[in-house]
């Protein structure tokens, strides 16, 4: 079994308008979570500080090993997805899904070694705001260089922020392509915005090789004001 995090932080800025690197931390550890998935992250050259470098922050705190993918400058700093893993990290590979004159976006590809010795494809993503960049985006996702590429040897598992709540083109493209987490499951409970969450945003998407056995909406005090986004969390277990 393998426990699995995806987490929209904000730039560590809380629904209080504080950046707080190590409440970030401190609902990260929380969630006990083999990998974790993170967008909206900062990663300084030097180092600043927790709030100029919050992902140096963070794996030093929590003790996981890292790769980073940048999709843009922030205050002189990187901007972007990083993904945490307790395993070993043997590959990583960042790839640009921006669409035209819109946002840049990212998505962060990390391979992980298992305890049992597989390869795990773990694909963090952040798609953009508007409904017609999203298909083109994900048409990148599930090209030949990315999702389908030739050299991938173990079962994928692609999740982030979507920006997506809606039966929309590139939800079904992803749903004619993956298995996907069935939102219906956590009832009412949605991943944003914190305080008062309407909209389920985030999502796993995963190979048939893998097996959903658990699925939550981490909801504590802590996470409903550290970040606009709460994180969800789901379990795994690869098929024999």
């Amino acid at each position: 079994m393998i426990r699995i995090a995806t987490y929209n932080v904000h730039r560590c800025r809380g629904m209080d308008r504080r950046v707080d690197v190590a409440r970030i931390a401190a609902v990260i550890a929380s969630l006990d979570a083999d990998v974790v998935a993170v967008q909206e992250i900062l990663r300084a050259e030097d180092d600043g500080g927790p709030d100029a470098d919050q992902v140096r922050f963070l794996a030093r705190s929590l003790r996981y090993g890292f790769a980073f993918g940048e999709t843009r400058k922030h205050r002189g700093a990187g901007y972007g997805n990083a993904t945490f893993s307790r395993f070993p990290i043997t590959f990583r590979e960042k790839y640009d899904i921006s669409w035209r004159r819109r946002e840049r976006r990212g998505c962060l590809r990390t391979d992980i070694r298992t305890p049992a010795g597989g390869t795990l494809h773990v694909y963090n993503v952040h798609l953009g705001t508007s409904m017609f960049e999203r298909p083109h985006q994900v048409g990148r996702l599930l090209s030949d260089e990315v999702l389908h590429h030739r050299a991938l040897r173990g079962p994928r598992l692609v999740m982030g922020d979507f920006n997506d709540w809606t039966r929309s083109v590139a939800a079904s493209l992803m749903g004619s392509n993956f298995r996907s987490v069935d939102m219906r499951l956590l009832g009412r409970r949605r991943t944003y915005p914190g305080l008062f969450p309407v909209l389920h945003l985030d999502h796993f998407y995963f190979d048939t090789t893998l097996r959903l056995t658990a699925c939550r909406l981490h909801r504590s005090k802590l996470a409903l004001v550290a970040s606009d986004h709460l994180p969800l969390v789901a379990e795994f277990e690869f098929a024999a």
